[in-house]
C-alpha cells in the first residue's frame, strides 16, 4: 500500500532533480565580489610567523582574486554562486 501511495505522489508532483550539495570547506574559504569573481585568502599565515620574511608576510595581508583556471574548479564545489 504505501508503494502505491507514493508513486501518486511522484506523478503528481513530477520528477524533480535532486539538490547539488556545496562543498562546506570550499564555502568557507572563497567568497563572492559584487561582479561575481572569486576572492581567497592568502596562505601561510597561521603560525611560525617568526621565521618567515617582513616582506613574506606583509604580501600575504589581505586577499586576492582567484585565478582563471581555479575558478573552474571551485565552481563546480560551490554550485549555487
Amino acid at each position: 500500500m504505501p508503494c502505491r501511495y507514493l508513486i501518486q505522489l511522484i506523478l503528481l508532483k513530477g520528477i524533480e532533480m535532486p539538490k547539488l550539495k556545496t562543498k562546506s570547506s570550499a564555502k568557507k574559504r572563497f567568497s563572492v565580489t559584487g561582479t561575481g569573481k572569486l576572492k581567497r585568502n592568502f596562505a601561510f599565515k597561521r603560525h611560525c610567523l617568526f621565521c618567515k620574511s617582513q616582506k613574506m608576510k606583509r604580501q600575504a595581508r589581505g586577499t586576492t582574486l582567484l585565478s582563471e583556471v581555479d575558478v573552474q574548479i571551485v565552481k563546480k564545489f560551490l554550485p549555487y554562486l
